[in-house]
């Protein structure tokens, strides 16, 4: 069983103070009582002060969260496989371990890593961007959706490892830095496996409570067996009704499928998406490079978004108003 992120709420102790008022003391002896109460006082104080001071010498201070993956000239760091879940005939969602159990991965949203191992006998190793689809806030691992393409040299060698293999990441790369309500509606295109970028800012969305941003989904799978995360994104539509709508499309539908068919259309994201003439909206892309080639257009290079083309462009989005992961 993948283990679910435990959160702890925690009130601040409030402490209440009274005043007591005395009146003067009269007789000889107001001078003597005068003493023999300040001293008390002054003994009390001390004590009061020197238990403080003791408290404060063995209180420790608060640790700082370490992140195993801090980005900049750091290496690759090797991860050991801890479980597998087979999430249909050719998915797997692979958990790696850290080292230490109380580390965070360090990823930002939306960011991910880049995989690597080196094939026997090749000159030259293998490497591959995946996006984690754990939280990034949860301690002592990080989980991987993996689909296995034909000659898909990572996927297959993913697929094939064992529980305690090990496997190299890096980063975290940068992708799409969000920030809080940083657009008022946003639209997610996705096909197969590029559901995970997209559930990435789909939790870190949904777990904010200032958040106000609203969020479509449009994700295409072939069968319906093949549709990932779709428990988590349906009780987000549940638990979201007026801020979070989920659109599954499937190429071959089983019959008595209520969702969508075929593939990715024109019609379908007019009708869905936050029209291109609204303010402060923005449209996601990730899949396959024919997903891409008719929504968006294909990226020129990891770091350079290339033009806008397709169905996207015929229905009036700028450039500006989309990101290809």
């Amino acid at each position: 069983m993948f283990a679910q992120a435990a959160f702890r709420l925690s009130q601040p102790v409030r402490q209440t103070f009274r005043k007591y008022t005395t009146g003067a003391v009269k007789g000889s002896n107001v001078n003597s009582l005068a003493y023999g109460i300040g001293a008390a006082g002054v003994a009390v104080g001390l004590g009061i002060y020197s238990y403080t001071q003791q408290q404060v010498a063995y209180a420790e201070a608060p640790k700082q969260t370490k992140k195993v993956f801090t980005g900049g000239d750091q290496g690759f760091v090797g991860l050991k496989l801890g479980e597998v879940e087979n999430l249909s005939h050719n998915t797997k969602r692979m958990r790696f371990e850290f080292a230490d159990k109380e580390a965070v991965s360090g990823l930002e949203v939306a960011s991910c890593l880049y995989t690597k191992y080196h094939p026997v006998g090749a000159d030259k190793p293998v490497a591959r961007p995946y996006t984690p689809v754990s939280d990034e806030e949860e301690p002592g691992y990080l989980d991987l959706i993996v689909k296995v393409y034909p000659n898909g040299a990572m996927s297959e060698h993913l697929h094939s490892m064992k529980v305690g293999d090990y496997l190299d990441f890096k980063g975290p790369i940068l992708k799409y830095p969000w920030q809080l309500n940083k657009h008022e509606h946003i639209g997610l295109i996705a096909g197969g496996t590029g559901i995970a970028p997209m559930y990435q800012l789909i939790r870190a969305i949904f777990k904010n409570p200032d958040e106000k941003t609203k969020v479509t989904l449009v994700l295409g799978n072939v069968r319906e067996e093949d549709i990932l995360l779709r428990k988590e994104l349906e009780e987000l539509e549940k638990k979201y009704p007026q801020r979070f709508k989920a659109y599954f499309l499937l190429y071959k539908a089983p019959k008595g499928w209520l969702g969508g068919r075929g593939f990715v259309s024109k019609d379908l994201l007019k009708t869905v998406l936050p029209a291109p003439e609204e303010e402060n909206i923005k449209l996601f892309v990730c899949g396959s490079p024919p997903l891409y080639q008719s929504v968006s257009g294909n990226k020129v290079s990891p770091f350079d978004q290339g033009e806008l083309t397709g169905i996207l462009k015929e229905l009036g989005y700028t450039k500006d108003q989309v990101f290809k992961f």
